[in-house]
């Protein structure tokens, strides 16, 4: 766990977090400025630091009230297993109250900051509260393998369901859990590999399981990057990913690379999937989301066709990120405001043949269709190709996008006539959105335009027979 921060705005606050920060040694205080004056570090917005620190993974203790915590984090709530716990602690120091982190140590955290305050951690884990602990945060060394049925399984004994325990599981055996031979439900400690159930929980050691995380980091900007995604390049111990790519996410890398060539995808799987099996956490950094014409697709691809039984026992976790084609309409408008289609121009791993049916049918469809891959300096002439296909179909004033270097340093969105697209437009850093009969501009004051596609569609053709 990184070192905790506890955070007070005025100075009054400052004996209770030094109190705090005794039980906790690692922890920093933070104060506001002009407010404060006992503190280690200084900030100037209590909602923009807050926010910051829950990004980079960093345990939260507010010595405020738990509304502007909720306030200021709640844009970035998403994975409830990838959050860092959050605290708040009242003035006066009479009430503990965990808020967010019950998966990531934030009771147990509590429960330290109460002890030193002389009070009582404000618990409210119906679980937690009966059978003292948690099934879905098991101690380190071990993991949940199914933890989506963690809540079923605390409800059901809650509602008197009983429970056979089959393994060594030593934090279990202090527990209140209604333990019994012939259980209804049953825990599991296990090193093989076992499929759980709503009424079967397994637990593995962490020695045997290797985690595998699979990442998309949006175009570029770092403000596109989820909360989960940083969360999980915090923890990794090995980060593998083309070196471009690595190095966008940072110091998060720092220590952490493996990097590698654009066109080695398959051994960089591989790469990943084998330091995993060896029990590290491993993250593979894909720009954009790992999941479109990125890395999530060869990772599977390389297990699928190897079968290695090491990497049948991993913890594998897809991570979505921002598309390219999503953060280029956002940058322009709505252009992907009804259906649309992806196609990449790229022949390296499908042949030309397939591209141009797809083209073709997308084209006849009508859809939107936004282009990757357009050009590199080994292929110059698809771009052109792909124009003239898509013309026999579109209208030459039809709207395209161009958006290069999306998030990142010479970002560029500009907007022109189907007719009047070049090779020289796009090279690879560039996504193209080609609109449909339907696409439309709207004139700006500053010059530029809008382009948005409108949600209802009516086939003119059809109605006017």
């Amino acid at each position: 766990m990184k070192p905790p921060a506890i955070l007070i705005l005025s100075e009054t606050s400052a004996a209770i977090a030094r109190q705090i920060q005794a039980a906790l040694p690692t922890a920093i205080v933070y104060g506001l400025a002009g407010r404060t004056q006992s503190v280690d570090r200084f900030y100037a917005k209590f909602g923009e630091t807050v926010r910051e620190l829950f990004s980079n993974g960093t345990p939260i203790v507010g010595i405020c009230a738990s509304g502007i915590l909720i306030r200021s984090l709640a844009p970035l709530l998403s994975d409830k297993r990838a959050e860092p716990p959050v605290i708040a602690v009242a003035e006066d120091g009479s009430a503990v109250v965990p808020l967010l982190g019950g998966l990531t140590g934030a009771n147990e955290l509590a429960v330290a900051i109460a002890h030193v305050l002389d009070t009582k951690a404000a618990i409210t884990a119906t679980g937690q509260l009966r059978f003292n602990v948690v099934l879905e945060a098991p101690p380190s060394g071990y993991r949940l393998t199914n933890p989506d049925h963690a809540k079923a399984f605390t409800s059901d004994l809650i509602a008197g369901a009983t429970v056979k325990l089959v393994g060594d599981a030593p934090w279990l055996r202090q527990s209140n859990l209604p333990f019994t031979p012939d259980g209804t439900h049953t825990i599991e400690v296990t090193d093989r590999a076992t499929t759980g159930s709503a009424t079967h929980l397994v637990y593995q050691p962490v020695a045997v399981c290797g985690k595998l995380a699979i990442v998309g980091t949006g175009p570029g900007a770092a403000q596109w990057m989820s909360p989960e995604v940083k969360a999980l390049l915090q923890a990794a111990t090995d980060l593998v990913g083309y070196k471009t790519y690595l190095d966008l996410v940072g110091t998060f890398a720092q220590g952490k690379r493996h990097g590698s060539d654009n066109r080695v995808e398959i051994d960089r799987a591989r790469q990943a999937l084998d330091l995993a099996a060896e029990g590290r956490s491993v993250v593979v950094v894909s720009s954009g989301d790992p999941g479109i014409y990125a890395m999530a697709a060869a990772v599977f691809e390389v297990i699928d066709r190897e079968a290695k039984p090491a990497w049948q026992q991993l913890d594998i976790h897809v991570a979505p990120g921002i598309s390219a084609m999503q953060a280029a309409a956002a940058a322009i408008g709505a252009p992907l405001g009804h259906d649309f289609c992806a196609i990449s121009l790229s022949d390296i791993l499908k042949p030309w043949s397939v591209i141009e049916q797809r083209l073709a049918a997308a084209a006849q469809a009508d859809f939107v269709i936004a282009l990757y891959n357009p050009v590199s300096k080994q292929r110059v002439w698809q771009l052109e190709q792909a124009k003239a296909l898509l013309l026999q179909w579109r209208s030459p004033t039809t709207p395209v996008v161009l958006a290069r270097n999306l998030g990142r340093s010479g970002q560029s969105v500009l907007v022109k006539p189907l007719a009047d697209l070049a090779t020289t437009d796009a090279d690879m850093r560039t996504v193209l959105l080609i609109g449909s009969s339907k696409t439309r501009t709207i004139a700006r004051k500053d010059g530029g335009v809008w382009v948005y596609t409108p949600r209802e569609y009516h086939d003119e053709k059809a109605i006017g027979g």
